[in-house]
């Protein structure tokens, strides 16, 4: 009877052996791949460049000096406005920089037509209910950035430069007067009128310079170097190099 039991449970053991391994179903199968592949084609994303803070002074005397040359410059060597960071929201790079500075958030109609709301415009001060009087400005005017480098960049270069909003003191809301009077001079021929906001400038000036790797002439460095040694030298400029 032991043996019979025995010679039972070996034919057993046998007939278990020789059972193939079941494949995982289809589906899992499939499934794991995809997967897989997702993962392989997914690229890491970049990481953002990290912010340089230094003083104002400091920040000064990373500018490289060089002649400005104006020869070639036209207004379309820089195209804007462009969609914006958010292109389905119908605004161009113009109207969203209105947007995210609005101390009163507008209304926005078909169009991105805006109405209501109210602004700060910081060069001089004015409070502002209409958007129509106001004006995006570019910090660094684009013909004292083509002096200043960009006349030798790719017009895809010209084009980010121009539609800047990965940095807040790229482009700025401001009254269409003042803005107009500010012109394409630098520091050495143009601050703004309220006294209390032209350490901001100076720094701001300086951050977009030195952001897109632009240069300065000798009147501009020895007027921004008469802020940061006397009434700005507390000032701190903040920037990250743009990509």
């Amino acid at each position: 009877m032991i043996k019979n039991l025995m010679r039972g449970l070996g034919a057993l053991s046998l007939s278990l052996a020789l059972v193939p391994l079941l494949p995982p179903p289809a589906t899992q199968t499939a499934q794991a791949a995809q997967a897989a592949q997702a993962v392989q084609a997914t690229p890491a994303a970049p990481a953002a460049p990290a912010a340089e803070v230094t003083t104002l002074a400091d920040a000064v005397g990373l500018l490289k000096v060089t002649e400005e040359d104006r020869a070639g410059y036209t207004r379309a060597s820089f195209r804007h406005w462009t969609a914006g960071e958010d292109a389905t929201d119908g605004c161009d790079t113009a109207a969203e920089v209105l947007l995210a500075e609005a101390v009163v958030a507008p209304a926005v109609g078909i169009g991105c037509k805006l109405t209501g709301g109210r602004w700060t415009s910081y060069f001089d001060g004015q409070e502002v209910t209409d958007a129509g009087s106001l004006e995006v400005a570019h910090t660094v005017a684009l013909g004292e950035a083509w002096d200043s480098g960009a006349s030798a960049w790719t017009a895809g270069r010209r084009e980010a430069y121009a539609n800047d909003q990965g940095a807040d003191v790229s482009l700025v809301a401001v009254t269409s007067r003042t803005n107009r009077r500010k012109s394409d001079h630098d520091p050495a021929d143009w601050m703004p009128p309220s006294p209390e906001v032209q350490c901001r400038y100076t720094g701001e000036w300086v951050s977009t310079k030195l952001r897109w790797q632009l240069t300065a002439d000798d009147r501009e460095l020895e007027a921004l170097k008469v802020y940061a040694e006397g009434p700005c030298e507390d000032t701190i400029v903040r920037y990250a190099p743009a990509s």
